[in-house]
């Protein structure tokens, strides 16, 4: 449930002694309306993703499974991830305050590194019980295996199906991913269990724990990196800063561009501020409006603050 603003300043400074100052002030705000049924489909899907972890991790355990037991595993971390997407889209919805001017929306850069920190938690206690179940092996029982993780292929591909509508969200079609990809290791976990069935080969089991616990690593050292960054502000990785650079010179009137900053205001919102050098300045909203969209379209920079300066004693070419 995205939502995105562009905001356009921009100040033009005189150059010589009696000079007008022209200000130019222009507020864009663009709305993406995720569908009406959004929250509720964050709802279902995590109180279902929820209590199948609790039967799949329970089931895994007492039936001697390290492979529904790790599956259990990425499916809290589906949970993890479809509630760090509510929040994106409830905290988006915070007004801000005195206090806090932005509102709450890095608090979604927050809960991605608690996620980060609390998948490589998970991580780390399924790897100790598998290598455990290695020392000392217990037979799975196969068909157990098949059951529970069949259920899970129901329960994930239903909760997919939830987001398939609204994917011009980033949160949303992030939602959709996640379960569409969960559904494909419970469908894996279903043909070791059927092999277990069929072949007796029970390190089957600890084999496929250990290449879902390596494609949860791999996704939660992705997450760690990109969270960190956005925690320190750093550009996000989507955007080249000398395109943006490029880009804004290549304004037409725009000598040159200098204090160009961009940084994450939330997983989903991204700020800018710029300082354009324009000899012979245009003081209409029209221009300010322009920058604004194109910043927008073309590299989904939501806050956009523009300073025009003049280095010379002209005049705006618009009177103000």
């Amino acid at each position: 449930m995205g939502l995105g603003h562009s905001h356009s300043h921009a100040h033009s400074h005189g150059g010589g002694k009696g000079d007008t100052d022209c200000h130019g002030l222009h507020d864009h705000h663009g709305h993406h309306h995720a569908p009406k049924d959004v929250g509720n489909a964050f709802i279902i899907g995590i109180a279902l993703n929820s209590i199948f972890v609790v039967v799949e991790a329970t089931f895994g355990f007492l039936y001697g499974s390290m492979a529904l037991v790790a599956d259990a595993g990425h499916n809290l971390s589906d949970v993890l991830a479809l509630l760090l997407a509510w929040g994106a889209s409830v905290a988006a919805k915070r007004p801000p305050s005195e206090r806090y001017t932005y509102g709450f929306k890095s608090s979604t850069i927050l809960a991605a590194l608690a996620n980060a920190l609390l998948l490589a938690i998970a991580i780390g206690a399924i790897l100790f019980e598998t290598i455990h179940r290695l020392m000392e092996p217990q037979e799975p029982q196969g068909m157990v295996m098949v059951i529970v993780a069949g259920i899970g292929i129901a329960i994930n591909a239903g909760t997919a199906a939830l987001f398939i509508r609204g994917q011009e969200d980033l949160n949303i079609r992030g939602a959709y991913l996640h379960m569409a990809a969960d559904a494909l290791v419970s469908a894996g976990v279903v043909v070791a269990g059927l092999v277990i069935v069929f072949t007796g080969l029970w390190w089957i089991d600890p084999l496929v724990s250990f290449a879902i616990v390596g494609m949860i690593a791999w996704g939660t050292w992705g997450l760690a990196k990109d969270s960190l960054r956005l925690g320190l502000l750093a550009v996000p990785a989507r955007i080249d800063v000398n395109e943006v650079r490029g880009h804004l010179a290549g304004l037409e009137g725009v000598k040159t561009v200098h204090d160009l900053h961009i940084w994450p205001m939330s997983t989903t919102e991204t700020a800018l501020t710029a300082h354009l050098v324009m000899p012979g300045a245009p003081c209409t909203d029209g221009f300010l409006h322009e920058i604004a969209h194109s910043l927008e379209d073309r590299f989904g920079i939501n806050h956009a603050t523009i300073q025009i300066e003049r280095d010379d004693d002209t005049h705006c070419e618009t009177g103000c």
